[in-house]
C-alpha cells in the first residue's frame, strides 16, 4: 500500500512538473540559458551543500553566462547582471516587490521597510526618510568620530603591534553606532547581550541561506519540525529579545521626560545637555519618530520593533564588512594606504587634530578608496525582486511572476565596464571617468526606488571609522584578501576569521 501511495505521488510530481515546464511561463524561462537540472528538483540538489560551496557555484554560473536561469523544485530564479537589465527592474516602480527568499526573513524582519512592499512600504518609506536627512546626519557625525576614536584607543591599549580579528572588532564598533545613532541609546550597560545579538544575526543569515536553497523546508510547520527550525526559533529569542530591549529604554527615556522632546522631533529646539531625571537628554533618532507616530496610534508595538530589527541589522552589518575590506585592501596597498593617510593628516591638522562634519566631507582620496572598496567587496552583493508584468531583459522575456536575482557584484566585476576588474584602483572613481560610465554599473547601495535609504550615512561612517585608523597606525595585512574565502549569506561575508595588523605610528 505503501509503495502504492509513494508511486501515485511520484506520478503527481511528474505531471505538475511537466505542467510548469511547459506552461506558457516555463516555456519563456527555458529559453534562457542555464545549467541543466534534473525533474523535480531542478537545480536544488546543487545547491545542497555547504555555503562555501554555494558561494563558488554562484561565481562560476556569473562568470559563464550574462543572463541565466536555475530552478529550485518548480521555482525559476533569472539571474543577470548586465547594467541595462538592472535598470530596467530597479528603475521601475512596478518591480519593487521582494522576491520569494525574502518570505524567509518575516521571522525576524517581519514586513519591515526591506521586506514589505505596496502602500505599506511607500508609507514607511516616507515615515523614515527624514531620519536620514543630511542635517539629521550633521547631528549624529559626533557620534561617527567618537567611535573611530574609541576603536583607535582600544588599539593604542593594547600596544606594540596588534593582530585583531577583524569583523568580530569593527562589528562591536558599528552596532554602537547604529543604537546611539538611530535608537538613541548606549550599549556600554548591555555587555554580552550585544555579544549575544551580533552572533544570533549570524546564525540566523546561515539558516536562511540553508532553507532558501531547500525548498521542501520553504513551508514553515515542515521546517520547524527541522534542528535547524527549532535553532531558528533560540536565535530570534534572542534578536527579538535585543532589539525590545532598545525600544523599552528609548520608550523609558521618553516616559521620565514627560515625552517633551517627542515634541520637538519637526523643530529639534534641543540646545543644551542638560539632564532631567537623571538621565540625559539624547539626540531624536530614528526610534523617536516611530515612538512619536505609535503615540498617535498609527504604530503598533509589532510595527516599531520590525523596524528596528530591520535598521539594527542592515545599519551594522553592512557597514561592518565594508570597513574590513577598505582596511585590507588598504593594508595589501601600502602607496594608496600612504596617500590617504597623507590627505588625513593634511585635514586633522587643519583642525588641531580633530575630526569634524567639514574635514569628513574634504576627504576626497578617502572616498574614491572606499568606493572602490564597495565595487570590488559590495556588503550586499545581491538584490531579489519579483517581476510585476511580463519584462524584456535582453533578449528574453521573462515572465510576470518571476524571481529576479540582480546580481550586484558580477556587474561591478564585468570587464566590459571595468577594465582589469580585479585590480584595486580608486582612480576609477575620478570625475572624469566616472562621467561616461553606466549609471548602473556600479550600484552598491541599490538604485531607484527601493535605493538603500542610509547610504550616505554608512558611507560617513565608514570615513569617520577608517581616518583615524589610518592617521593613528601603519596597516599590514596577515591574512591576504586572495586566500580569503567566502561563503553564501544575505550580505558578502568571509567563511574564516580574517586578521590584520596594526602598528602604532611613532609621531
Amino acid at each position: 500500500m505503501f509503495i502504492i501511495i509513494l508511486l501515485l505521488f511520484m506520478f503527481i510530481l511528474l505531471v505538475y512538473n511537466y505542467y510548469v515546464h511547459h506552461g506558457k511561463n516555463g516555456r519563456l524561462i527555458n529559453l534562457l540559458p542555464g545549467p541543466p537540472g534534473i525533474p523535480i528538483f531542478g537545480n536544488a540538489l546543487q545547491f545542497n551543500t555547504s555555503l562555501e560551496e554555494v558561494w563558488n557555484i554562484i561565481c562560476r554560473f556569473t562568470n559563464d553566462y550574462s543572463i541565466f536561469k536555475i530552478w529550485i523544485s518548480f521555482i525559476p530564479i533569472v539571474s543577470t547582471h548586465q547594467p541595462d537589465d538592472l535598470e530596467t527592474i530597479l528603475s521601475s516602480t512596478k518591480h519593487i516587490e521582494k522576491s520569494l527568499m525574502y518570505d524567509m526573513f518575516h521571522p525576524w524582519l517581519n514586513t519591515g521597510l526591506l521586506t514589505s512592499t505596496g502602500a505599506k512600504w511607500q508609507t514607511r518609506r516616507k515615515m523614515l526618510t527624514p531620519a536620514f536627512h543630511f542635517n539629521i546626519l550633521n547631528h549624529f557625525v559626533d557620534v561617527l568620530i567618537k567611535e573611530g576614536n574609541c576603536m583607535t584607543k582600544s588599539l593604542n591599549d593594547v600596544g606594540e603591534a596588534v593582530v585583531k580579528d577583524l569583523l568580530p572588532f569593527i562589528n562591536e564598533h558599528t552596532l554602537n553606532v547604529i543604537c546611539e545613532t538611530a535608537m538613541g541609546i548606549s550599549l556600554q550597560e548591555l555587555g554580552e547581550f550585544q555579544k549575544l545579538y551580533r552572533s544570533a544575526v549570524h546564525d540566523m543569515s546561515e539558516l536562511l541561506l540553508y532553507r532558501s536553497f531547500r525548498p521542501w523546508f520553504h513551508n514553515d510547520f515542515l521546517f520547524s519540525l527541522s534542528p535547524q527550525g527549532r535553532k531558528q526559533k533560540e536565535v530570534l529569542k534572542i534578536l527579538h529579545g535585543f532589539t525590545e530591549k532598545v525600544i523599552a529604554d528609548r520608550k523609558l527615556y521618553h516616559e521620565r521626560t514627560n515625552g517633551r522632546h517627542l515634541k520637538n522631533l519637526e523643530s529639534e529646539k534641543e540646545k543644551d545637555d542638560n539632564e532631567v531625571f537623571g538621565i540625559k537628554k539624547k539626540r531624536l533618532a530614528m526610534l523617536d519618530l516611530l515612538i512619536a507616530v505609535s503615540r498617535d496610534g498609527l504604530l503598533t508595538n509589532l510595527d516599531i520593533r520590525e523596524e528596528v530589527d530591520t535598521f539594527m541589522f542592515e545599519g551594522h552589518d553592512t557597514t561592518a564588512m565594508g570597513i574590513m575590506f577598505a582596511l585590507l585592501l588598504l593594508a595589501e596597498h601600502k602607496d594608496i594606504q600612504e596617500g590617504v593617510r597623507v590627505e588625513i593628516d593634511n585635514v586633522m591638522q587643519e583642525n588641531e587634530g580633530k575630526l569634524t562634519m567639514k574635514s569628513l566631507q574634504n576627504l576626497p582620496y578617502l572616498e574614491r578608496c572606499l568606493k572602490e572598496t564597495l565595487r570590488l567587496y559590495p556588503s550586499v552583493f545581491m538584490i531579489l525582486r519579483k517581476t510585476a508584468e511580463d519584462v524584456k531583459l535582453q533578449s528574453y522575456v521573462v515572465p510576470s511572476g518571476t524571481n529576479i536575482h540582480l546580481n550586484i557584484l558580477g556587474v561591478h566585476r564585468d570587464p566590459k565596464f571595468w577594465p582589469n576588474p580585479e585590480v584595486f584602483d580608486p582612480d576609477r572613481f575620478l570625475p572624469e571617468k566616472i562621467k561616461n560610465r553606466h549609471p548602473y554599473s556600479y550600484i552598491p547601495f541599490s538604485a531607484g526606488p527601493r535605493n538603500c535609504i542610509g547610504q550616505r550615512f554608512g558611507l560617513l561612517e565608514m570615513k569617520a571609522v577608517v581616518a583615524p585608523l589610518i592617521h593613528n597606525f601603519y596597516l599590514e595585512p596577515v591574512d591576504y584578501l586572495k586566500d580569503v574565502k567566502f561563503q553564501a549569506s544575505i550580505i558578502i561575508r568571509p567563511s574564516h576569521p580574517v586578521h590584520m595588523r596594526f602598528i602604532p605610528r611613532g609621531k
